[in-house]
C-alpha cells in the first residue's frame, strides 16, 4: 500500500512539473495555441532567458523606427505563457503607423526621450485617447484597435511594450493596403484614394499591380 501511494505521488509531482512551462520547440512548425512543446529532458536556464532586446534596433528605414520582438518565435520560454515583450526605437522623425494586435492587448512604457501615442475607438472611429508620453510613463492598447507611435522629441525614443500573448500578431494598415499585389482599381474602390495616389504609395512601399 506504501509503495502504491508513492507511485500515485510521484506521477502526480511529475505531472505537476510538465504543466509548469512548455518551451517551444522551434525545429517545429507552430499551431494556434503556439508551439509544440520541447522536451522536458531538453530544456535549460537558456530557454528561459533572452538577450535580444539589448541592442537598439535599425532605424534606417522608411518609418525611421524598429521593433526588436521576443516572442515565442524569438524567445521560446513564453511559450504557451500568455505573455511577450518587444522593443521599440524611433529615431528623430520615426514613427509606427496604425497597426493592430489582434493577438492580445499591449502596455508600453517609455525608457528614453518622448512618444506620442493613441488608439482609435472602435465606437465611432475616433481617438479619444492619445497621450504625449515622457520617461516612466506607461500607457495601454486594448486588443485588437488601430493605435500608432510617434517619435515627439529632438532626441531618440526607446520604449519596451508587453503584450498579454506569446504572439501578439501585427497588421500595419499602411503597408496591408500598398505592401501587396491587390490591382490598384481594388485599392481605389475601398480606399477612395485615386490612382495616382496608390500607385506612388505602392511604388515607394513595395507593392504590386
Amino acid at each position: 500500500m506504501f509503495i502504491h501511494t508513492l507511485f500515485i505521488l510521484s506521477l502526480l509531482f511529475a505531472s505537476s512539473h510538465a504543466l509548469d512551462f512548455c518551451v517551444g520547440d522551434l525545429s517545429l512548425p507552430p499551431g494556434p495555441a503556439g508551439y509544440p512543446c520541447k522536451k522536458s529532458t531538453s530544456v535549460t536556464e537558456n530557454d528561459f532567458v533572452y538577450s535580444g532586446l539589448a541592442a537598439a534596433g535599425n532605424t534606417t528605414n522608411i518609418i525611421k523606427a524598429a521593433v526588436t520582438p521576443a516572442f515565442d518565435a524569438q524567445f521560446p520560454g513564453v511559450n504557451g505563457l500568455g505573455l511577450s515583450v518587444a522593443r521599440l526605437d524611433m529615431a528623430v522623425g520615426g514613427v509606427i503607423p496604425l497597426h493592430t494586435h489582434p493577438g492580445g492587448s499591449e502596455i508600453l512604457v517609455v525608457t528614453e526621450g518622448t512618444v506620442a501615442a493613441g488608439f482609435v475607438s472602435s465606437f465611432d472611429n475616433k481617438v479619444y485617447y492619445f497621450k504625449t508620453l515622457k520617461v516612466g510613463d506607461v500607457m495601454v492598447f486594448p486588443q485588437g484597435l488601430l493605435h500608432f507611435q510617434i517619435n515627439a522629441g529632438k532626441t531618440k525614443a526607446t520604449a519596451f511594450v508587453f503584450f498579454s500573448t506569446q504572439n501578439p500578431g501585427l497588421q500595419i494598415t499602411t503597408f496591408a493596403l500598398f505592401k501587396n499585389d491587390l490591382p490598384t482599381e481594388i485599392v481605389e474602390t475601398v480606399t477612395f484614394l485615386d490612382e495616382a495616389q496608390i500607385k506612388k504609395l505602392k511604388g515607394v512601399l513595395g507593392g504590386t499591380n
